[in-house]
């Protein structure tokens, strides 16, 4: 398998691009949808069903890549669980228990410097660095996803309060970089045996405490809202989104590749925008200025490098 951080291809086709925009298209909403059913879905029940619907939905279609591939997986059962733990199990889990007791500025806020972690655990593990100028266009995409987060108002960090939920959602993001990071030492399967793996992994890590839940809280009525957002839980941010998101990570590598997280809160705020009825406003006009010269610098950055390698 092509490593997936060290080299940098000079030309990167569009469909990559593409593929890391999906993502946290699907992501977004999942964060909306999460704060709207919080008070009807517990945490830990809502990632559970997620999971375990996205398995059962895949597996029809990839049992028999997955026997396959079956050797490999148990040969790489380490990285695999890891990968489980970190992507699947904890990152969402951790999101929606947080969404009880942090606010939604604050959990985008945590999100928005996810791809500063993802360069330092980067740095840390495989000795992988940047160039300062690529760390001006991370400070850009960062700072624009931050404007759209705060709505163009620093008056709210300065009143921003951190509690419980907080910590968890720091959490979470640590945890998630380090699942990106390690993406390149996913074995050399195919990429729905790899999913069926570790949304296994998830679902039965995630089983015990979903079981410890059920005996203290109501139980879950299956009502329509409550359906509909499971399915598209199990459909989009993980089975679709996971799917590019993995692909786009092996081909220009976790560095460039998290610079993308920080179109959730501009993505969450168009969605606001259209379903919840949220005007667009000059604030969104600026974040969207920051990322996409931040994405468009670091990008342009690391095929000029790549070139230069190559010489």
């Amino acid at each position: 398998m092509e490593d997936n951080g060290s080299s940098v291809p000079q030309r990167v086709p569009l469909w990559v691009y593409t593929f890391l925009i999906l993502p946290p298209l699907f992501w977004a909403g999942n964060s909306v949808l999460a704060r709207g059913v919080a008070q009807l879905i517990p945490p830990v029940t809502m990632s559970f069903w997620r999971w375990f619907l996205a398995l059962m939905i895949l597996l029809p279609f990839t049992w028999r890549q997955t026997l396959r591939d079956w050797p490999l997986i148990r040969r790489h059962w380490v990285i695999i669980t890891l990968l489980g733990i970190f992507g699947i199990a904890s990152f969402n889990t951790l999101l929606y228990t947080a969404a009880h007791t942090t606010t939604a500025i604050n959990i985008a806020l945590m999100q928005s410097v996810m791809p500063v972690v993802i360069v330092l655990i980067s740095f840390v593990i495989y000795r992988e660095r940047i160039s300062r100028w690529q760390l001006c266009a991370i400070a850009l995409c960062t700072i624009g996803a931050g404007y759209i987060v705060i709505r163009g108002d620093w008056q709210r960090l300065v009143h921003l309060r951190l509690v419980s939920g907080d910590m968890l959602m720091l959490l979470a993001v640590v945890l998630y970089a380090l699942y990106s990071v390690l993406l390149r030492q996913r074995p050399a399967i195919h990429q729905l045996s790899f999913l069926t793996a570790s949304f296994t992994v998830g679902v039965v890590l995630l089983l015990p405490l979903y079981l410890w839940e059920m005996g203290h809280v109501p139980p879950l009525e299956l009502t329509r809202p409550i359906v509909i957002s499971l399915a598209y839980l199990a459909l989009l941010p993980s089975i679709a989104s996971y799917l590019f998101w993995n692909r786009g990570v092996h081909e220009i590598g976790a560095n460039r590749a998290g610079l993308f997280i920080n179109l959730i809160p501009l993505f969450a705020s168009v969605l606001a925008v259209l379903f919840l009825g949220e005007r667009f406003s000059a604030y969104h006009v600026v974040g969207i200025a920051f990322i996409a010269s931040g994405l468009l610098w670091f990008n342009l950055l690391a095929q000029r490098c790549g070139a230069a390698e190559k010489k």
